[in-house]
């Protein structure tokens, strides 16, 4: 995140609820499945939420090629509701295992806010 948004200012871990993350499509720079989040009742996705500006959202827009933009309601470790913005993909979501690689990233994410 830091290196598409040097501006944005890490906040929270939080919990989206009723969805779970999925890997589908391919990538040809990962060479396999990236995430997505699905809707699915019961589940949820731990994450982290950034503070960012206008123009940093323009250019993580022009980033997620394939994705789209999407408002969802998170809650904090304190179960506090707040909105914030995701992204999922608009095609490819047939799923399909990720990159050693790519799960190497996602995992250190985790590992770096404190996401177990």
């Amino acid at each position: 995140m830091q290196e598409r948004c040097p501006d944005c200012r890490p906040r929270f871990t939080a919990i989206l609820p009723n969805y779970k993350r999925v890997f589908s499509g391919w990538s040809r720079t990962w060479h396999g499945g990236t995430a997505t989040i699905k809707p699915f009742r019961g589940e949820k996705v731990h994450g982290a939420i950034y503070e960012v500006t206008e123009a940093c959202m323009k250019q993580l827009d022009k980033h997620e090629v394939g994705y789209i933009r999407m408002n969802v309601t998170v809650f904090d470790e304190d179960n506090q509701p707040h909105q914030a913005v995701t992204y999922i993909k608009s095609g490819q979501l047939e799923e399909a295992l990720p990159s050693r690689e790519y799960a190497a990233v996602i995992k250190q994410g985790y590992r770096d806010w404190g996401i177990g």
